[in-house]
């Protein structure tokens, strides 16, 4: 028998903690920092400038919350940016004629960022998944380069199982949030703590580990290598025992050649492998690195807005959303994003540089086992990892979790309004839930993260012919791994749909800015610093970086690849959304402008 579906409103349930806590899921720095500074490392040249992308990027959405925070206390809803699109132009005498157009035009942009969101995390979790069985069973997959069918296949599982979740209600969903929050942080500061620990016990020239990729192990002596020659390039490869251990390096004594550690910020070729000090840690280098550094980090930080879509939910939504808004950026963002990419970038040496990163899928996790190895001893860096682990399994449900609620209830709203299939703006008959919308989104975030991950080693990702020579041979670990060159002349297929999550980011921060300064124009409380100072600041810096996707290739900052297809997706989606609504105005016989305020008589 089908369950029976109901338009009953949601019910009120979540208290600040709740609310707090259900964003600080989605601001998840133990998921972000694993997934994230993987991304950024294969970012071109701009590696450097991480430390200080995250800053600009906190900053663009510092501006970007208090808007949110700001129309939170007019208009308390579920809808979010798109509730507020609506009623700030109601409340207009000289434009509420527009608010149809409005809300719709902010409504499907918002969906380029919650609908492609969570297929982002879901395809995250798969690279993760198949970096831990690459650990803990090299012969049957390669944990830096995870067999894409494996990969595919958890995201499509994971996808499912956290829509059952969000399905069952935000109770259940806030009670995990909350348990995953203080793992998850308290996880990640003890690695923070070690990878700063590290750095300051091994001085340059001091013997520390080297790191493995292929046995996925790290080791405190030379490698032994062998020099081969093709079409008159040299080549130095790793030599290895049966069981693909590094041979170490001998010295005229027949003994092992200890590993020297150095923090060299360049190779003879140029490229970044370490910061040399802190400060060069926190220096923007180049101002052009630190906004495509933005514009990667902005992933790290969006969610804070998912609070003011849980507006119908909350027991008090002109009080707590507001603050639940701002506390969950600052506390996730200064405290805990500020250490954690501090330590990790500081950590980076001759052992385990940018270019090791680059090349692996969960740098992180790499820097887990040295700095575990280094303090438990040789062989229990790997426990240590898994340990870790664990907890940033529980962070990516977590943000995954939060971010289908949230674009479930977006499209809930919408579909209320009937301005996408009216099936959408249904609740739950006894779980009070938009449970249409949230499987409609895992069937999307499914998909979505297949395509993610399926050249998630592509363009500067592209292992190298050794490693894709040493892969594992079968369907789960090797299939659509082809030559280097091949790869990397293809897209980077995560990057590409992360920035274009990201540009549906800037695009929604932006109108959202737009809107805020609507709501107070003439407004009995209106602050020139909360209501167009800040605003003002916010869509400039929203609008900088979406410029920045077409300016970027141009100047010599990466290629056109990604931010490029971005682009052409973002205007794919306008398009359709344009006759969507052209369409749908006709058959449910809606004037595009208002005829009549809605709210008078």
């Amino acid at each position: 028998m089908a369950e029976e579906v109901t338009t009953t409103a949601m019910k009120p349930t979540l208290g600040l903690t709740g609310l707090t806590s259900n964003a600080m899921a989605l601001i998840a720095p133990g998921a972000f920092l694993w997934l994230t500074f993987f991304i950024q490392s294969t970012t071109g040249v701009s590696g450097p400038a991480m430390w200080m992308g995250v800053l600009g990027a906190l900053v663009l959405c510092l501006s970007t919350a208090v808007c949110y925070a700001e129309m939170a206390k007019l208009y308390p809803g579920t809808g979010s940016s798109y509730y507020f699109a609506e009623q700030a132009l109601l409340n207009r005498e000289d434009a509420w004629r527009y608010a149809r157009i409005s809300k719709f035009v902010v409504g499907w942009a918002s969906h380029l960022y919650y609908w492609i969101y969570p297929g982002v995390m879901v395809g995250t979790m798969g690279i993760f998944c198949g970096y831990i069985v690459g650990t803990l069973w090299p012969s049957f997959m390669s944990a830096s380069n995870p067999g894409v069918l494996f990969m595919m296949a958890v995201a499509i599982v994971f996808s499912f199982v956290t829509a059952y979740i969000s399905y069952r209600g935000a109770h259940l969903s806030t009670s995990i949030n909350l348990g995953i929050n203080v793992v998850q942080i308290t996880a990640l500061l003890v690695f923070a703590v070690l990878a700063l620990g590290y750095r300051i016990n091994h001085k340059p020239g001091s013997v520390a580990w080297q790191f493995d990729s292929t046995s996925g192990e790290a080791y405190q002596y030379e490698f032994k290598t062998s020099t081969t020659v093709a079409a008159g390039v040299s080549t130095d490869t790793i030599v290895r025992d049966t069981n693909g251990v590094p041979l170490p390096k001998l010295d005229a004594d027949g003994k092992p050649v200890p590993f020297h550690i150095s923090y060299d910020e360049r190779d003879a070729s140029g490229n970044f492998l370490a910061h040399p000090n802190a400060k060069s840690v926190i220096r923007p280098h180049h101002w052009s690195w630190v906004f495509i550094q933005a514009t990667v980090a902005i992933l790290i930080l969006v969610g804070f807005e998912s609070v003011t879509a849980m507006g119908g939910e909350a027991k008090n939504a002109k009080r707590d959303v507001p603050i639940a808004v701002i506390t969950s950026l600052l506390v996730q963002g200064v405290i805990f994003y500020f250490i954690e990419y501090f330590a990790a970038n500081y950590f980076l040496n001759s052992g385990y540089s940018m270019q090791s990163a680059a090349g692996s899928a969960a740098p992180i996790g790499d820097m887990m086992i040295i700095v575990g190895d280094a303090l438990f001893g040789s062989g229990h860096g790997r426990t240590f990892m898994l340990v870790e682990a664990v907890t940033v399994f529980l962070a990516l449900i977590g943000t995954t979790l939060s971010c289908m609620n949230t674009g479930a209830r977006v499209t809930y709203a919408m579909g209320k309004d009937k301005e996408v299939s009216n099936r959408f703006g249904l609740l739950h008959n006894s779980n009070l839930t938009p449970h249409r919308a949230v499987w409609t989104l895992a069937a999307i975030s499914a998909a979505i993260g297949c395509v993610a991950v399926s050249l998630a080693f592509g363009d500067s990702g592209a292992p190298s012919a050794a490693a894709i020579a040493a892969l594992p041979h079968g369907l789960w670990s090797s299939f659509g791994y082809f030559s280097h060159d091949k790869m990397a002349a293809l897209p980077n297929s995560l990057l590409a749909i992360t920035l274009t999550t990201n540009f549906g980011t800037f695009l929604l921060y932006a109108l959202s800015c737009i809107l805020c300064m609507v709501a107070y124009h003439k407004h009995a409380k209106y602050s020139f610093i909360r209501h167009t100072f800040i605003p003002m600041f916010g869509l400039l810096a929203n609008l900088g970086c979406m410029g920045f996707y077409l300016a970027a290739p141009f100047i010599g900052l990466g290629t056109w690849k990604e931010p490029y297809i971005a682009l052409g997706i973002a205007a794919v989606w306008g398009i359709y959304g344009a006759l969507h609504f052209l369409t749908k105005s006709k058959s449910e016989g809606k004037a595009v402008l208002l005829q009549a305020h809605p709210h008078r008589s």
